[in-house]
């Protein structure tokens, strides 16, 4: 059953209570029809250091979830699978059930936040190479950052499937830096999240202001979270202008 959403064009599904399997810090998910699919929901929740800084932004949800509706089907049109299947309404989208790997792979191309402290390299300093990062996966000890043996040593993931990992970070890295510099935005970095689905690596989670670092190429002014965690303001503001580039692009 479905009912048409006001002004929007689309429609939403009208579904049935579903189990909650994971509550984050900005989405859920839930069971869907069968063992194979979720229901991925994108809330209006902004979070910031860990969780320490916490806010509702009306509208945050959905301008998150169509974002990444358009960048999904910019990847799987150029050969990246995804588990993303189609949209249900504004806020939620169908997707195929992973596995998720515990690994968060960090993507920069210019240095920026964590990566400037920690190095002492200026924020907006262009890297002389595609930088890849590895962090576990856990809030509880605070994301920390991993390599390649200790991944593998704890069994997080296989040295295969890492490589696996590794190619498709830089093929989504080339793919995305190539859209957003059409949109007159510098991709200065991005994290990414996989998951196994029938024993293959796929992209999962998001792709959005909230994951990744977004600077007006013309201004230099930020297009995303930073927004939220540096106090810039006009939050909302920002996404809507990521979003309206990209659906002109």
């Amino acid at each position: 059953m479905e009912r048409e959403l006001p002004g929007s064009g689309m429609t939403e599904s009208i579904l049935p209570e579903r189990k909650l399997l994971y509550k984050g810090k900005s989405k859920s998910m839930y069971a869907g029809n069968d063992d194979r699919t979720c229901i991925l929901e994108f809330r209006d929740s902004a979070t910031a250091g860990n969780g320490a800084k916490k806010a509702e932004l009306e509208g945050k949800g959905a301008l998150n979830a169509e974002i990444s509706h358009i960048l999904y089907k910019y990847l799987e049109e150029n050969g990246i699978e995804t588990h993303f299947i189609k949209m249900l309404d504004d806020t939620r989208m169908l997707v195929r059930k992973v596995d998720i790997v515990n690994v968060e792979v960090i993507v920069r191309n210019i240095a920026a936040g964590g990566f400037s402290k920690k190095y002492g390299v200026p924020e907006g300093t262009p890297l002389k190479n595609t930088v890849l990062e590895f962090c576990l996966k856990s809030d509880g000890y605070g994301d920390p950052m991993m390599n390649e043996s200790q991944i593998t040593a704890i069994g997080l993931a296989s040295q295969e499937q890492l490589e696996t990992m590794k190619d498709m970070a830089l093929r989504i890295n080339s793919l995305l830096y190539a859209l957003f510099d059409r949109c007159g935005i510098t991709l200065v970095d991005f994290k990414l999240e996989f998951g196994t689905y029938d024993g293959r690596i796929i992209l999962a989670d998001e792709i959005s202001p909230d994951s990744c670092r977004f600077w007006d190429k013309a201004t230099g002014d930020k297009l995303d979270k930073d927004r939220f965690r540096r106090d810039l303001g006009d939050v909302l503001g920002a996404y809507r202008e990521v979003l309206r580039r990209l659906r002109d692009a």
